[in-house]
């Protein structure tokens, strides 16, 4: 088993080819964090696909109403989980490679399961959404995840667990 930094606050995205790691910041977004971390100790997750990856942007996935339906793609990212929507927690951190990123609507407090990795430095999404994690392991996985809006044979996230727990 692999040694990590905090493992109640790293996050494991398994990948068809290998494992994501990603290093939540609870000083920073606690209540973001706060969330993912009970999505994925429900399972939520597993399963979920890349339902938005824009090439050179921004990986998007989470969610868990409608994100496991390949066969229905116009719905997958419209869903959230049952849960209520997590407020914008807004902070000075640059939305740069492997930031992870909240996905909302147009309100910025409607962030619930979604959210993005961001292949390349998006400075324009500063201070206009909530950054809770980096990736500190496998951003190649992440490079690699099939592109479309929605791709059209999308990746998914086979399972994603918090260290701690492993």
């Amino acid at each position: 088993m692999a040694e990590y930094k905090d493992p109640e606050n790293t996050v494991l995205i398994e990948l068809h080819n290998g494992t994501v790691v990603i290093e939540l910041l609870p000083d920073v977004a606690p209540q973001h964090c706060d969330r993912m971390k009970e999505l994925a100790r429900s399972g939520a997750y597993d399963g979920v696909l890349f339902h938005r990856v824009i090439d050179g942007f921004m990986a998007q996935t989470g969610d868990v109403a409608h994100g496991k339906d390949a066969s229905n793609m116009t719905r997958v990212g419209t869903g959230g989980s049952e849960l209520p929507d997590v407020p914008a927690e807004f902070s000075k951190l640059p939305h740069c490679r492997g930031s992870i990123g909240a996905a909302r609507s147009a309100n910025p407090n409607s962030a619930n399961s979604q959210f993005f990795i961001n292949f390349s430095d998006n400075d324009f999404l500063n201070g206009q959404y909530t950054v809770y994690g980096q990736v500190t392991s496998g951003m190649d996985l992440v490079d690699a995840i099939a592109k479309g809006e929605p791709p059209m044979y999308p990746d998914a996230m086979v399972s994603v667990k918090v260290a701690a727990d492993v």
